[in-house]
């Protein structure tokens, strides 16, 4: 290392962090990936990090029962890996799969650290991912613990969407599969389908292979805008007891 110069060639302050996260280098490569195919599986050795340039992925666990629950989804600009630079490298927690085509830029657990503590603009590019995933964890937290099925299934694909930003156009998320979003939302594959299908007859969504999200969604979440004539139960409910007359029947009975 020559004084005044880092090991990846750069003066000092002229480091580029969107160049290093595009580019392949000392301790990084890229990896292409189909869809269905594994970035890491859990269980296995936490030794690098991953830079999702292009594509929709998604991190899921497994249970010792066998039972898969998927976590997040991941788009491109995420950070997939991140536990492997705390303390001693140990073991993946979760295992991240590809939903799309991916391509991703693979760093080495060193390379990461090394470039964390020597180049400021990338540690504070890295510092604002782990505030923003922190906070969409809490977020999802919260919407687990408060919100319907119906509003955190609208939730996941306006997410999935990447809707937030004003102007933007109406989007086509990745195809998923509604076990997919049953396990994100905590609830049984054929209520996805009854809101799904009630999301398509309020014009919310299309659904034909994959599903086209509006705009619309956004009144589920933030004003409770759904017809009421719509918002029928997906199950019948349990007609109410007949108190009076039971009441009625007591009371002769007693005499």
């Amino acid at each position: 290392m020559v004084k005044g110069f880092p090991l990846n060639g750069h003066p000092q302050g002229d480091f580029d962090p969107v160049g290093f996260l595009a580019n392949a280098g000392l301790g990084r490569r890229i990896v292409l990936l189909k869809a269905k195919q594994v970035f890491f599986s859990q269980g296995s050795p936490a030794d690098c990090v991953f830079y999702l340039q292009s594509g929709r992925a998604k991190l899921t666990v497994l249970s010792e029962r066998g039972k898969e629950a998927t976590i997040t989804l991941l788009a491109t600009g995420d950070f997939v890996g991140e536990e492997s630079i705390v303390g001693v490298a140990g073991l993946r927690v979760a295992t991240a799969t590809a939903i799309t085509a991916c391509s991703a830029l693979k760093i080495q657990r060193a390379e990461i650290i090394r470039v964390m503590h020597e180049e400021h603009a990338f540690s504070d590019l890295f510092l604002k991912f782990l505030l923003v995933r922190g906070m969409r964890t809490q977020a999802d937290l919260v919407d687990q613990l408060f919100n319907s099925s119906e509003k955190r299934l609208a939730r996941i694909l306006l997410l999935m969407a990447e809707f937030g930003q004003p102007g933007e156009p109406e989007s086509r998320i990745p195809q998923i599969t509604q076990e997919t979003l049953a396990d994100m939302i905590g609830t049984t594959r054929s209520r996805v389908s009854f809101f799904m299908n009630k999301f398509r007859k309020l014009g919310f969504i299309e659904y034909n292979g994959r599903i086209h999200v509006h705009k619309s969604l956004l009144n589920v979440i933030l004003h409770d805008e759904i017809p009421a004539k719509n918002a029928t139960k997906p199950f019948p409910s349990i007609p109410p007891t007949p108190v009076k007359k039971t009441i009625g029947r007591q009371r002769a009975l007693s005499t």
